[in-house]
């Protein structure tokens, strides 16, 4: 569907099947704008974008991950930042892979994988806890360091991981989520989880039906709730709406699906952490949610319980919402990005916020993009991925832990 979590216009073969899920960290201060080390870029097929870590997707079907990698969601083996693409081990044939907080999903012939953190049943394994312990300094912290099955026999054509929960979407248009239940964001319509994952709130090990019986071409999941987007394009979110990020004219959490209100009929929808944005058919851009950083897009700081159309006129083929931040691509190729901006992650070489859409530096021109907490990625019609923003976990992919204000080349 992480826009990125949607369904989006193609631009080329090449396609980014972004994350979605990000939530608060905090992230190291400051940005270099310096030219970073020269690495060797990669050709990928598709790159997945989570709160601060990424992966590609060659166009052989192998999956390699970089960036923040404490509960093993680089997929490598291990549980050690990692500055530059890594091969996820398991010699699996992805059809697509998709980031999340501190985990990762991919799938393999319409089965689910998923690797990194477990202590909410985030990886779908029917169990809570992981068979490594990646972080000694966070009791529970389980986790698996390489690609684990998610139970229940599904097939399905698209995932999506969120914050510390996993959403999917069957063959057949039924959604199933698993993990943290908190807010609801399993969309199951119960008031817990039918497990309880210690300190955290309720959640599920396994795949739980998302309510209402809803025919969907797609699901994105953000840091704490969930949209979908049904055949008819009618959209439909459930979880945490604290910030109104369900667009339902209200700021009442729901355990199961409600619809966006406006009746707006949308092409594509990508949820963030506290906002959430869609494409209509024309390729109009709207968001709701948090805004008081600009990451609505609307030339202000106003948050909004209902879709307000973003400024500036442009059409977009897709559209991703980050942390506090949210990027469009436009018909032809060139990258806008609106919001909070301290580590430069709207890719205009400065760290100025922006409320309304501004073009990213450089000129390139791309065919797919993904919104990360503090950072941003783009995969180009030539197929190379460039990142900009934080980079205090290796998140931009380059070698380095240097931030950048500008794209840079992911490589090895």
């Amino acid at each position: 569907m992480r826009a990125s979590h949607t369904t989006t216009k193609a631009l080329h073969p090449v396609r980014l099947l972004a994350a979605g899920a990000i939530v608060l960290a905090a992230g190291a201060a400051g940005c270099n704008t310096a030219e970073s080390p020269k690495t060797a870029a990669v050709s990928f097929a598709s790159v997945a974008i989570g709160g601060w870590h990424g992966c590609g997707l060659t166009f052989a079907g192998a999956a390699d991950c970089w960036g923040s990698n404490g509960s093993g969601e680089v997929g490598n083996g291990d549980s050690t930042d990692v500055s530059a693409p890594a091969a996820v081990t398991g010699a699996h044939v992805f059809t697509m892979v998709s980031a999340g907080f501190s985990h990762s999903c991919g799938l393999v012939g319409g089965a689910a994988y998923c690797w990194g953190a477990n202590a909410d049943g985030q990886l779908g394994t029917g169990a809570i806890t992981g068979p490594q312990n990646c972080n000694s300094l966070v009791p529970g912290s389980d986790c698996s360091t390489s690609p684990v099955a998610v139970t229940g026999g599904f097939t399905f054509r698209v995932v999506s991981a969120g914050g510390e929960h996993t959403c999917a979407v069957t063959t057949t248009g039924l959604a199933y989520c698993w993990g943290l239940n908190t807010y609801g964001q399993l969309g199951g319509g119960s008031a817990s989880g039918p497990q309880t994952c210690g300190t955290a709130g309720d959640c599920s090990g396994s795949p739980v039906a998302v309510a209402g019986g809803f025919s969907f071409v797609g699901v994105s999941a953000g840091a704490y709730h969930t949209c979908g987007l049904t055949t008819a394009g009618v959209a439909y979110c459930w979880g945490r709406n604290r910030e109104g990020e369900l667009g339902s004219g209200d700021t009442v959490d729901s355990r199961t699906p409600v619809p966006v209100s406006g009746g707006l009929t949308f092409a594509a929808l990508s949820a963030g952490g506290y906002h959430t944005c869609g494409l209509t058919p024309a390729g109009k851009a709207y968001c709701w949610g948090r805004g008081n950083l600009g990451e609505l897009g609307t030339g202000d700081t106003l948050s909004s319980l209902t879709p307000t159309a973003v400024s500036g006129g442009l059409a977009f083929a897709s559209v991703s919402a980050g942390g506090y931040h949210t990027c469009g691509l436009t018909p032809v190729g060139q990258v806008y990005c609106w919001g909070y901006n301290a580590y430069g992650e709207l890719g205009k070489g400065d760290t100025t916020t922006a409320t309304a859409p501004v073009q990213a530096a450089g000129g390139l021109t791309f065919a797919a993009i993904g919104a990360g907490y503090y950072h941003t990625c783009a995969l180009s019609t030539s197929s190379t991925a460039y990142c900009w923003g934080d980079n205090a976990n290796g998140q931009l992919g380059n070698g380095s832990g240097l931030s950048s204000a500008s794209p840079v080349v992911v490589g090895q």
